[in-house]
Parts: structure tokens; C-alpha cells; sequence
């Protein structure tokens, strides 16, 4: 995969707020909404979040996130992993995307 630019934490808290806590939350102990809580993603098998309902392509998926796959993922979540109940459109922008991992 191609190098992953830098990107600003401050933009992408901001596009957190905006695009991604309407159905995440990111604390520790914080509750799943239409998607799972992301706290310690980074590491976590996908579709192993405790109490939340995957579906058997997140589940099957023989992801575990880190950047880069994260990077890949936030551009169009249903094409990077079929069968996804994940509504999210995706990020284009290359720089939305790595100032949203920061």
C-alpha cells in the first residue's frame, strides 16, 4: 500500500465530531452505538468488540487494525470489507483520512 501522509489530529478530531461520533464512541468503557466503541482499535481483531453484534464479514474479515488498514478501510468501508453493515460512505481525501487516524 502507498505511504500514508501526515495527518492533523486536531482536523481529525474535528471530522470525528463530525462524520464518525454520531455511531462511535471512542472512551474507554464507552458504549456501542449503531457501531462499535473504538477504543484500543488499534490491535483488535476486527469483529471482536465485547457485546457488539458483527456481522460475519467484519467477523470473518482476517483483519487486524492498524493504519494501514484503517487508512484503506475509511475509503470505502463496503468495498473493503463486502458485507459490511457499516453506512458510511468513506473518505476520499487522503489527507481526511490520516488526519483522522492521528
Amino acid at each position: 500500500m502507498g505511504k500514508i501522509p501526515k495527518g492533523d489530529a486536531k482536523k481529525g478530531a474535528k471530522i470525528f465530531k463530525m462524520k464518525c461520533a454520531q455511531c462511535h464512541t471512542v472512551e474507554a468503557g464507552g458504549a456501542h452505538k449503531q457501531g462499535p466503541n473504538l477504543h484500543k482499535l488499534f490491535g483488535r481483531v476486527a469483529g471482536t468488540a465485547d457485546g457488539f453484534s458483527y456481522t460475519t464479514a467484519n467477523i470473518t474479515s482476517g483483519i487486524t487494525w492498524n493504519d494501514d488498514h484503517l487508512f484503506k478501510y475509511l475509503e470505502n468501508p463496503k468495498k473493503y470489507i463486502p458485507g459490511t453493515k457499516m453506512v458510511f460512505a468513506g473518505l476520499k481525501k487522503k489527507k481526511d483520512r490520516a488526519s483522522l487516524i492521528a
